[in-house]
């Protein structure tokens, strides 16, 4: 190469990274704002569940429920249709058009929402791939979250089908906590995805004794945090936080009487309320105190740095606000703007959490 093409291939160079960096920022921002979507899907659902809304729509139709209906006909026959199940007959019997067309556009938009979603991530997707803006394996990867979105769909209407049985009024908790764990983990990909292509270079952290320890109580946090998710979800169908509204004790006792009088034991975690409850303030507490403990070991660990310490702040404020929503949720007897409010905070401090995660991958690596 002569030294007149030196300079020509250089500025060649410098654009080539900077359409890349521009690239990184775009397809990034993209997936930020799924994730924001996503967010507000767990919300949507979390109202949907609390009024009663998701049982509405009686038919799945992928593509062509995205239209509502259109006449009076029309919302006659899906009033007519949803008279047919047990929760019209044991909740709502009386239920006039105005009452029902009310639940029925909070599913709507729910499930439109998702349909929404679908699009975001498919649409973009395309043009990106087109253009040159993603990797093989990045393109890879997103088509793979895309027929994942697909199947929680599917997972979704599975779960909306239970509550059609005999003697029904909702879903099944284990198909509903199936539903909401299925969305969490599609939550957490895409996030965890956007993250590493906005920042793909992690800077080295020492692995000293204090930061790998406060890096494994970050993991411990986040696994606690999916864990009380979990059993929120339980409670949530099993309508477990409409019972023991009192705190910290329920009922007067530490442990609710009845915790372990179903059979096999494990019967108790997922159908039992006094179990079902308890396990759920127990692993709310244990989760609080674990992220109090990694905060205070993160903030005397300089060598974290100041990002890794000021997310493992939030994370700290975080679980104080999402424990008061828990508390303040089952003292009001589970309003449906608290019980929203409390579900998506939950999905929030998962965000801070992977955060966390994601700041700490330079442990070690040189």
């Amino acid at each position: 190469m002569s030294a007149r093409t030196l300079p020509q291939f250089a500025a060649r160079r410098d654009t080539a990274s900077s359409i890349a960096l521009r690239d990184r920022r775009r397809v990034s921002t993209w997936l930020f704002v799924l994730c924001f979507m996503l967010l507000g899907m767990i919300a949507l659902g979390g109202y949907t569940r609390l009024t009663g809304s998701g049982l509405s729509i009686m038919d799945w139709r992928p593509v062509t429920g995205i239209i509502p209906p259109l006449s009076h006909a029309e919302w006659e026959r899906q009033f007519a249709l949803y008279r047919t199940i047990p929760q019209y007959r044991i909740l709502h019997d009386g239920f006039g058009l105005a009452g029902f067309q009310q639940i029925f556009w909070a599913e709507w938009t729910h499930r439109f929402w998702g349909r929404l979603i679908g699009l975001v991530l498919l649409v973009p997707l395309i043009w990106f791939a087109m253009t040159g803006a993603l990797t093989r394996g990045l393109t890879a990867r997103l088509l793979l979250l895309f027929v994942a979105g697909g199947l929680q769909g599917a997972i979704g209407w599975f779960m909306v089908a239970s509550g059609f049985d005999a003697n029904s009024t909702a879903v099944e908790p284990v198909r509903l906590v199936l539903h909401l764990a299925c969305a969490l983990a599609l939550y957490v990909a895409i996030l965890w995805t956007a993250l590493s292509v906005r920042a793909p270079a992690a800077p080295f952290i020492p692995a000293t004794v204090a930061v790998v320890r406060t890096r494994r109580l970050v993991w411990a946090s986040t696994l606690l945090i999916g864990l009380t998710i979990i059993a929120g979800g339980f409670t949530a169908g099993t309508h477990a936080g409409f019972a023991y509204n009192t705190f910290p004790l329920m009922e007067g006792h530490l442990v609710p009487q009845g915790y372990a009088k179903l059979s096999p034991f494990w019967l108790n975690w997922v159908a039992n309320i006094p179990a079902v409850q308890f396990d759920h303030r127990l692993l709310a507490t244990v989760t609080a105190l674990v992220i109090g403990a990694t905060l205070l070991s993160g903030l005397r660990t300089p060598q974290l740095g100041k990002p890794v310490q000021d997310v493992l702040m939030l994370l700290g404020w975080a679980v104080l606000i999402q424990y008061a929503l828990g508390v303040t949720t089952l003292l009001l007897v589970v309003p449906a703007w608290a019980g929203t409010v409390h579900q998506t905070w939950a999905a929030i401090l998962l965000t801070v959490a992977i955060v966390a995660l994601h700041r700490l991958r330079g442990v070690g690596r040189t």
